[in-house]
């Protein structure tokens, strides 16, 4: 992953309103102070996955992260992605740190 990264945990639960949700990775990096969670998707993305990720990033930003740290930082890794899909779903100017990213072995 590179400098700075250190693993939290796998199949994290989140809780809300007595359902649960479980994001695959967090990690957190002490160089960049903020917390990085990662989806992994089998096939190709879909649209619902990108709203996935921005509540578990909103998640970790209105619950879990301390006033000194800096956002978090969502990332979708999958086997494939269409462009055009990514680009629609995700808002125009993706200030939110969503990053949906094709995986190649």
């Amino acid at each position: 992953m590179g400098k700075g990264f250190l693993f939290e945990a796998r199949q994290k639960r989140m809780t809300l309103n007595d359902k649960h949700f479980h994001v695959d990775l967090v990690l957190y990096n002490r160089l960049l102070r903020c917390y990085v969670l990662i989806e992994l998707k089998i096939g190709e993305i879909k649209h619902q996955d990108p709203g996935q990720m921005q509540m578990y990033v909103n998640y970790y930003d209105r619950k879990i992260i301390t006033k000194d740290e800096n956002p978090t930082v969502g990332v979708i890794l999958c086997k494939k992605k269409e462009d055009a899909l990514v680009e629609i779903t995700l808002p125009k100017d993706n200030k939110r740190n969503l990053f949906p990213l094709r995986y190649t072995p």
